[in-house]
């Protein structure tokens, strides 16, 4: 990024550099295509925040520097992993990047695939790192 790129505005820069809640109308147009599934998704989600994920496969981009802020220059693919739920009780979904392994944790939005959304929540009892058979023996 350049050093002008700092001084612009909010409404100067592209519509992957503003924050969750600033979409103006024009970025309400703007799409992108999933890089898992190839859906062409509008960066507006239903609740008019700003779409971070794809809705069918969950799956995300890269591009956001979660620990220094800002851009970041990784673009990896994001996979979910997981889901959680902090006191508030909205669900985030966790997603690794495949190319850098940074952790980022994303609100779930109201078009989200439930079943993949479900799929997340269960895996841990579904898969647990111990045999199953263990708690016969309790």
């Amino acid at each position: 990024m350049s050093t002008h790129e700092h001084d612009r505005s909010p409404h100067d820069r592209g519509p992957r550099d503003r924050g969750p809640r600033d979409l103006s109308p024009h970025s309400r147009a703007a799409t992108f295509t999933c890089v898992r599934c190839g859906l062409t998704l509008n960066e507006a989600a239903p609740d008019g925040a700003r779409r971070d994920h794809c809705p069918s496969c969950l799956h995300s981009r890269h591009l956001t520097d979660h620990v220094d802020g800002g851009p970041s220059d990784c673009g990896g693919r994001m996979v979910p992993i997981s889901v959680a739920v902090p006191r508030g009780g909205d669900w985030r979904v966790i997603h690794r990047c495949v190319r850098c392994d940074e952790l980022t944790s994303t609100p779930i939005r109201g078009d989200d695939n439930q079943l993949v959304l479900m799929r997340l929540a269960v895996r841990p009892l579904a898969q647990p790192p111990f045999p199953l058979e263990a708690f016969g023996d309790l």
